[in-house]
């Protein structure tokens, strides 16, 4: 095979695959549609456009997961974080970027690099030409021809066009002084799903705050067409104050072993990773504000602490089920020559996106060169990343995730002097796994030389 590959895409997941590729002596055939043909979301011609925010949230790498995954993508030479460090603006302990500065340096880096071709020009299907590597890397506002043809080679059930997403809550934060464990009917596992009972006050209470609550006001482009069966629980709630009763928040087959009192109605979170550390609110995803999510789902008996790994949403995105399609390597299964990074895969936010699309440039680099790719610990961001495409525990539900500490192996107990085992919480727990990722990271970066 030409040392050559195709990137499809020239946005934040395509840009850095195609680095990548490039500073690893990769041909690189970078295809973009601007300036010829904008998405109703981009406003500028530049690769790596930032649309809806300039901030890459936190870089704190010690008490963020966001701010761990940075620090790995500096260590991989990653010209997203360059840009970012390059183009920093004053935001606390925020990496924020100057939005306009940090496309145009991108954007001069790939024209100005020698091994990397641009053409502008958009990609209305999928390659055929089985000779040649390809990494899709088109986002999540694919083009409906891209996307099309994407449906016709996967199976349409096997890309989505909107997230319809719950929120997934820490389970440590859970307080099971009033939650319990219980599948209904006693159904399989019993710890398959954790309750939360509402009395009949508490039931109609929330009801009222759903129909208030504030709502995100969708974009004129993303206007829904909500399917039944994933309908937002606001929506559902106004076809009728009884609706979520009989929906996702019926009690039938449940018993509260914290009360004499049968519940109302009942919140069910449902295991959300294969560590157990996260559990999704079933049922409920959502167009509240985030604001609004925090402070009406913390009135639900049992969540009044909880922390939120990702609160729901519902807006266009097209995505794969990645751990149904994809390899360990990104590749399509049924056609190992074609790669998919970036959002379209089922990443969420901008550094995750463009996180995948370094891994991408990685193992394509490797398996052209006919090299096997060494995958990162899964002790890492990037490695946790990685085990969220391939490996997540609910496929048939499968949703975007952004980067977060629950996504991680757990640490071990510290033994005490006594014999005793004490397992770390908070700020501690958060820090021992970043130093353990670093660490990690680093062992990874001398056996892959990445």
């Amino acid at each position: 095979m030409e040392l050559k590959v195709n990137v499809i895409g020239a946005g934040l997941a395509g840009s850095e695959a195609a680095w990548q590729l490039a500073k690893r002596g990769i041909s690189v055939s970078l295809y973009d549609m601007k300036p010829k043909k904008m998405s109703k979301a981009h406003k500028n011609t530049s690769f790596a456009e930032l649309v809806c925010s300039n901030s890459f949230r936190s870089d704190d790498y010690n008490n963020n997961a966001v701010g761990l995954l940075h620090q790995e993508m500096r260590m991989m030479n990653s010209l997203i974080m360059e840009s970012a460090d390059f183009n920093k603006v004053p935001a606390g302990g925020a990496l924020a970027v100057d939005r306009d500065g940090f496309a145009k340096y991108i954007t001069d880096k790939l024209k100005s690099h020698p091994l990397i071709t641009i053409y502008e020009e958009e990609i209305t299907k999928l390659p055929e030409n089985n000779d040649e590597m390809y990494i899709i890397a088109t986002g999540p506002l694919t083009s409906d021809s891209l996307a099309q043809s994407i449906s016709d080679t996967i199976g349409g059930e096997k890309l989505s066009f909107y997230d319809a997403i719950a929120p997934v809550i820490y389970k440590d934060s859970i307080d099971f002084s009033k939650a319990w464990y219980q599948s209904r009917y006693d159904k399989g596992d019993k710890y398959d799903y954790i309750n939360c009972p509402l009395s009949k006050e508490e039931y109609y209470s929330f009801i009222d705050e759903l129909l208030t609550g504030e709502k995100v006001k969708f974009h004129d482009f993303e206007a829904p067409t909500y399917f039944d069966g994933c309908l937002p629980i606001e929506v559902m709630a106004e076809r009728g104050p009884d609706t979520l009763m009989f929906g996702p928040m019926k009690p039938v087959g449940l018993t509260n072993p914290h009360s004499t009192e049968k519940p109302y109605a009942v919140v069910q979170l449902r295991q959300d990773n294969k560590e157990d550390t996260l559990r999704n609110m079933v049922g409920f995803q959502t167009k509240l504000t985030y604001g609004e999510q925090t402070r009406i789902f913390k009135k639900i008996p049992g969540l009044e602490n909880a922390v939120f790994a990702r609160l729901g949403g519902i807006h266009k995105n097209t995505f794969i089920k990645s751990p149904i399609l994809l390899d360990e390597y990104l590749r399509l299964k049924k056609s190992p020559n074609i790669m998919f990074a970036g959002q379209i895969t089922g990443t969420e936010g901008y550094i995750e996106s463009a996180s995948i699309g370094l891994l991408a440039g990685y193992f394509a680099s490797c398996l052209i060169k006919d090299v096997k790719p060494q995958l990162p610990p899964r002790t890492t961001a990037l490695g946790c990343q990685l085990s969220h495409l391939k490996d997540d525990t609910d496929i048939k539900n499968y949703q975007p995730m952004n980067i977060n500490f629950g996504l991680f192996p757990e640490i071990p107990p510290i033994i005490t002097e006594k014999g005793k085992k004490k397992y770390l919480k908070g700020s501690e727990k958060k820090k021992a796994i970043s130093q353990r990722a670093l660490e990690d990271i680093k062992g990874w970066l001398d056996v892959a030389k990445v």
